[in-house]
C-alpha cells in the first residue's frame, strides 16, 4: 500500500505534481484524466485519502458529492456529450489502480465504442432471501 506521501493523487492536491485542474473546493479536486477514454474524462477526488469508498468518512463523501452535479453539467457543456458515466472502482478486483478514492467521469456519445460489460445473472433458490438477511445482520451491527 502506498503511503499518503507516495499517492499520487495527494501529491497532485498538494500542488507536488502537474496536473490540469478543472475544479477544486475545500472537498475535492478535478482534474482531467492523463489517459482519458475520451476528451473532457475527468478524475474527481477527494482531499482527504482514503483508498476505498467505505474508508472515506461520511463528511469526506459529502462534499465530494455535492460537487457532482456542477461537474457533470460542465462536462456536458464543454464536451457537448449525450451523456455521461459516473464510474467508482474499490480494489484491485474492481479495476481499481491508483489506491485513493475517485470518480471517473466519462463524457459518452452514441457510438463512441467504449461500451461495458453487464453480464446479469439469476439468483439460485433461497438466495437472494439468504443474502437480504446477512445485509441486513450486517447492517445492524
Amino acid at each position: 500500500m502506498a503511503g499518503v506521501t507516495e499517492c499520487v493523487f495527494c501529491r497532485i492536491i498538494g500542488r507536488e505534481l502537474p496536473a490540469k485542474v478543472v475544479s477544486s473546493s475545500p472537498a475535492a479536486v478535478a482534474f482531467l484524466d492523463v489517459a482519458p477514454l475520451a476528451p473532457g474524462h475527468l478524475l474527481v477526488v477527494p482531499r482527504e485519502h482514503a483508498r476505498h469508498l467505505h474508508e472515506l468518512p461520511a463528511a469526506g463523501l459529502s462534499g465530494l458529492a455535492a460537487e457532482l452535479p456542477k461537474l457533470a453539467a460542465a462536462l456536458l457543456q464543454v464536451t457537448g456529450a449525450d451523456g455521461y458515466n459516473l464510474l467508482q472502482n474499490n480494489g484491485a478486483a474492481a479495476g481499481q489502480v491508483v489506491e485513493h478514492v475517485h470518480f471517473h467521469m466519462i463524457p459518452r456519445r452514441p457510438g463512441d465504442g467504449l461500451g461495458f460489460r453487464w453480464p446479469a445473472k439469476q439468483y439460485r433458490a433461497g438466495e437472494s432471501e439468504e443474502i437480504l438477511e446477512r445485509f441486513k445482520l450486517a447492517l445492524a451491527g
